[in-house]
């Protein structure tokens, strides 16, 4: 991966940039559309190719429960099982810790608004938040949480499944993106600080055990092709977003 800034605006921390990944170059910002199982939902790749998109995010979590990974890597990886042919990412299923577990339970989106009555007041919603806050040792219904890894109910048949940072980058090896990610706890907007503390540690121990796979992967089967990423975690808390930016900021990622 080499990514480089070109250019640096002199009144904010505005950057223009580029990545070059063994697919293609990425500008810097630019746009990425979710193809959350290998496709943007209501396109076909040649229509998503024809909008200039230069980059697609893919779903590790759903993408391994259909069609499963071995198939995928079968086919050939991605870009040749959704036929695109530019740069790839995989989210590492961290946000399905959110969005299966205390999002669902307290219809929330990761940005604090209801999912499902848009009519709310922020106050009001902001009201009830602080009402029904989320506390250090508290678990979601469906999705139990823990120092390995966490328990997932799966959407799509209710059979129980583990989702580790082990097992999140085994799964994004076999899918060959060009940038895979490292994997999180996406803490929900009411968590309050104690549980988004204790989450943030979890966060950090798990980066580094994504590396530790990564570069097991790396040096057993020779392929440099793939990127790692890290995430930076903290919620609406400054200081632990800070303290997660220098932490992440210091460990090898690509």
């Amino acid at each position: 991966m080499n990514f480089k800034i070109l250019k640096k605006s002199k009144i904010s921390k505005a950057r223009l940039g580029f990545m070059e990944t063994p697919h293609g170059v990425v500008e810097t910002p630019c746009l990425v559309p979710v193809a959350t199982q290998a496709v943007v939902k209501t396109l076909a790749s040649e229509e998503v190719e024809k909008t200039n998109s230069q980059i697609l995010i893919c779903n590790t979590f759903h993408l391994h429960l259909r069609p499963g990974e071995k198939f995928v890597e079968k086919a050939g990886g991605l870009h040749k099982f959704m036929n695109w042919k530019k740069p790839l990412m995989t989210d590492s299923g961290g946000f399905q810790i959110f969005s299966l577990g205390f999002g669902k339970d307290f219809n929330t989106g990761k940005v604090l608004k209801s999912t499902r009555n848009y009519t709310e007041s922020y106050t009001e919603l902001r009201r009830k938040n602080d009402e029904f806050s989320i506390k250090k040792g508290s678990q979601p219904r469906n999705v139990k949480i823990t120092q390995d890894g966490v328990y997932f109910k799966s959407p799509v048949d209710g059979v129980k499944l583990f989702f580790g940072p082990k097992d999140s980058i085994k799964i994004q090896e076999k899918l060959r993106a060009d940038i895979i990610f490292a994997f999180d706890e996406c803490t929900s907007p009411i968590a309050d600080y104690q549980y988004t503390k204790k989450s943030l540690n979890k966060t950090h121990q798990w980066a580094k055990v994504c590396l530790k796979v990564k570069k097991s992967l790396r040096l057993s089967s020779g392929q440099a092709h793939q990127s790692l990423f890290g995430i930076v975690q903290g919620g609406k808390y400054k200081d632990l977003r800070k303290e997660s930016a220098k932490f992440i900021g210091g460990l090898e990622f690509d």
